[in-house]
């Protein structure tokens, strides 16, 4: 029987692939509250030629308006450790747990969500990072695009 935590990072993966089969970068995530999906959502920064529509910028968006007592009972499940933007979000709707599929593509800021409260595990998911390391394989140009437009350096 897998955890509940496996079990919702299968569903983050599942928006990982939805964002791949439209044509984007293959990063999901879901927001539980309670053993529930409350939110979905991938990465749609190509899909909608956006600047800030990551995956948990989606998931959290389309969580809707709800209570701040509500995100404090929230786990965030995300394929890849979250940007400072994304971990911003986190910080600022009080979301008291995230869990990384993978966090050896790239790194986000998990000292500074650990430092504030937030409990961070990583699962260390093959599949996560083998997703994104198959993207970045066939389309180079572009993620180095997407790279550089955030600052992260792919030397």
């Amino acid at each position: 029987m897998p955890s509940p935590d496996h079990k919702f990072m299968k569903e983050a993966i599942k928006e990982a692939e939805k964002s791949l089969k439209e044509g984007g970068i293959p990063i999901g995530a879901v927001l539980v509250e309670d053993g529930e999906i409350i939110g979905r959502g991938h990465n749609r920064l190509l899909q909608d030629d956006s600047a800030i529509l990551h995956g948990e910028m989606d998931c959290i968006q389309n969580a809707g308006r709800i209570k701040g007592s509500d995100y404090q009972k929230c786990t965030l499940y995300t394929t890849l450790s979250p940007c400072s933007m994304c971990s911003g979000a986190v910080l600022l709707y009080n979301i008291s747990r995230v869990v990384i599929g993978e966090n050896t593509t790239l790194i986000g800021p998990e000292k500074l969500l650990k430092d504030q409260g937030v409990e961070v595990k990583v699962l260390g998911i093959d599949e996560c990072r083998e997703i994104l390391e198959r993207y970045i394989e066939e389309n180079p140009e572009t993620w180095e695009a997407e790279m550089e437009r955030v600052g992260y350096s792919t030397d």
